[in-house]
This record gives C-alpha cells, structure tokens and sequence, in this order.
C-alpha cells in the first residue's frame, strides 16, 4: 500500500489505511471506543480524570506533564490544544509545527524501553504494533491510543478526549469551533460549486485513492463532490487501488494531489500523463497540489485543506 506524507510512499498511508489492510499500520478501529477515538469524564481540567480510547481507560490522576506521542496527527493535536509545554518527545514523523521536540523514537516499530527512557506519565499513539499497549501498561504507563477516523466528528472527538486528559479541555474546545468555522465558511464559499463535480483523490502515482467511507473522503463530501473511488470494486477498506485508465474515464473535475512530497507528483506531471489531457481537470487547470501530511492527518490542519479544495473549486 502506498503511504504519502513522508518520503517513502510504502511507509506513510499507514497513517490512514485501517488495520485490516496493513500489517505495520499507525491506524485502526476498534468500535469498542464508539468509533470516535474514546471517551472521558470531567472537563473543567481538574484531576483525577478518567479517558477511554482503543487502549481501554485510563485514570490520570494528576496533570500529565511528560507526554511522548508516537502519532504525528496527535502530536499536531497536543501542540494545538496548548498541551506543548508537557511534551517531552514525539516520533520520527512528528515534523509539525516548528519546534516539536522530535526524537527517533519509530511509531512502525516502537521499542518500550526506548519510550520510557523518556519518564513519560503518558503515551499517545495510533496503533497497538506489536504489542506496545501491554509493554507499556506493564511498566505503568498510561496510554491512550487515538486511531484513524472516519470522519470530522471523529476528529473532534479525539481533540476534547486529549484536552480532558491534558487539563486542556478549553483549549481544544477553541480549535474545534475553530476547525468547524473555517470550515463551514470554506463550504460556504464556493456556493454549491463542488455539487455534482468528480474528484480523484491521489495517494500515489500507481493510483492509490480515498473513497467516501475515509476521512478524507468525508471532507469532499460536504462539498457535495462525487468521488471517482466509489465506483471502484473489490473489498479496499476504503483505498482502492484505481488505473490510469479508470480515472481517465471517470472524467474528474478536480484532482487532488497527495503525493507532491514523497512521490514528486504536480500539476506537470499529471498532465503529461497518457490520455490525461483529456480529463476535464487538467483542462481547466484544477489540480490541487496539496501536502502529503496536510491531505493525510486528521488534525486541526484539516481545516487548510478543506480551504485549499474550496480555492480549487473556485479557482
């Protein structure tokens, strides 16, 4: 499968891909955790408070003040709710915002011994990969693990679970409603011009995409966009792998760009592709270049990027 954030297209979709289709996944669902991520109790910031994520739930007893995340998407989430000052270190692809304390610490193959040379009296990461969860609950770590989401709720859900186990609840209250503003007026924007418009949705140039069962997906939804991968058969979790051919075909309106960074991919490129200058989208010049981690975290940049496919309808 292909992974687009990072430099290698085999190592970063496992930041999006379910459980089910990978083997070393940062991802995962567990509907143990109501499909949101967790749950908690409390919210004024006080302590102890008890959370529940697909780790299980947890007692913090205290403010958590040596957070270690082994997630890229919820390190951007700490850093935004205002939990940055009680992270201590973050994994190899933790590369946003400026600053983040990142480590070699590997969220494909973490090692305990290595997290806890850290003193972390919390873990957050995005999937139990061999065994983790247990080597760190055995050495009384709490951990909370905040998989990938379906959708935008789900987004927000995680950013109040971390807010209520960081003592941040308020903060991550403001960046969801102001995720949700940014977003609604991106929508509002365009004016119903994505209605009825196809998107292909491109994860790697061998024609890896996103259908609307992902989270990314649901984001082209609320435009009104009619994604190509829908039609796409076989059992894909979500990620088929389409053809040149297919998408050619479909006929997309928009194209958007999730491999610039790992793959090099851009407006050029695709229009130098086979039958491609047939496809409406190159035609009119509506291929949205977007960044490989922007387009594949489920974090606060969400928002850009729901921005950035408005630009591109507008545009």
């Amino acid at each position: 499968m292909p992974r687009s954030p990072f430099p290698s297209p085999r190592r970063s979709l496992a930041l999006l891909l379910p459980a089910a289709l990978l083997v070393l996944t940062a991802c995962g669902e567990d509907s143990s955790a109501d499909d949101d991520g967790g749950s908690a109790s409390g919210g004024d910031g006080s302590f102890p408070v008890t959370v529940s994520s697909d780790a299980g739930e947890i007692t913090l007893d205290d403010r958590p003040e040596a957070i270690v995340s082994l997630s890229a998407t919820a390190t951007e989430m700490l850093f935004a709710i205002g939990a940055d000052d009680q992270v201590v270190a973050v994994d190899d692809t933790s590369n946003f915002p400026s600053g983040v304390p990142t480590t070699d610490l590997s969220a494909y193959t973490p090692n305990a011994e290595a997290i806890v040379g850290f003193a972390p009296d919390l873990v957050v990461l995005s999937d139990d990969i061999n065994g983790i969860v247990d080597a760190l609950e055995t050495l009384d770590v709490p951990v909370l693990m905040l998989p990938a989401v379906d959708d935008l709720e789900g987004s927000y859900d995680q950013l109040r679970l971390l807010g209520e186990a960081t003592g941040n609840g308020d903060g991550a209250d403001d960046v969801v409603a102001d995720i949700q503003e940014r977003i609604d007026a991106a929508v509002a924007s365009v004016d119903g011009a994505g209605e009825g418009r196809r998107v292909y949705h491109e994860l790697d140039p061998s024609f890896y995409s996103a259908d609307s069962t992902t989270f990314i997906g649901s984001v082209y939804a609320l435009f009104g966009l009619e994604n190509v991968a829908d039609g796409a058969s076989g059992d894909n979790d979500g990620y088929p792998q389409l053809s040149a051919e297919y998408v050619v075909g479909q006929a997309p309106e928009l194209i958007v760009l999730a491999d610039t960074v790992c793959c090099g991919e851009s407006a050029a490129t695709v229009a130098q592709r086979p039958a491609f200058d047939t496809v409406p989208a190159v035609q009119q010049g509506r291929i949205l270049e977007a960044s490989d981690d922007v387009a594949s975290r489920w974090g606060p940049r969400i928002a850009e990027f729901t921005e950035s496919v408005a630009a591109a309808l507008d545009g």
